[in-house]
């Protein structure tokens, strides 16, 4: 059975000004496809368990996030203290935020072939955003 990415419900444009259009087309067209892809993949040849479909430059979301946003010329992200980002978004929030390190995709590409279309993120953000 072939997994396939729905349709959103609504229009790209629909979340703005929260989520911008180009942002969505992003998240949806390009990072869920390539979740679904990898995932029929690995049902198909690959070994049971947990597949990161990343690209080969981890980084912390204090790194990507403010090149992100420049790449999409928003504002840069604003740094507030950590006591009031966990009163905020909890302490998985916090953890999410400040420590989560960034995945490996060793297994994505020894089971399964793959490589990422962009060797890093910052790739990435320059030719899908510029």
């Amino acid at each position: 059975m072939a997994y396939e990415v729905p349709d959103l419900p609504y229009d790209y444009g629909a979340l703005d000004p929260h989520i911008d259009e180009q942002t969505m087309r992003v998240h949806h067209d390009k990072h869920h496809q390539a979740y679904v892809d990898k995932a029929n993949a690995a049902l198909d040849r690959g070994a049971p368990g947990t597949y990161n479909v990343v690209d080969d430059d981890p980084a912390m979301l204090r790194e990507w996030l403010p090149a992100y946003a420049d790449a999409v010329d928003a504002r840069p992200p604003r740094r507030v203290p950590r006591f009031v980002a966990r009163l905020v978004a909890g302490k998985f929030g916090l953890y999410m935020t400040t420590q989560l390190q960034g995945a490996t995709n060793a297994k994505a590409k020894r089971e399964l072939g793959w490589q990422p279309r962009w060797a890093s993120w910052r790739d990435g953000f320059r030719e899908a955003l510029g």
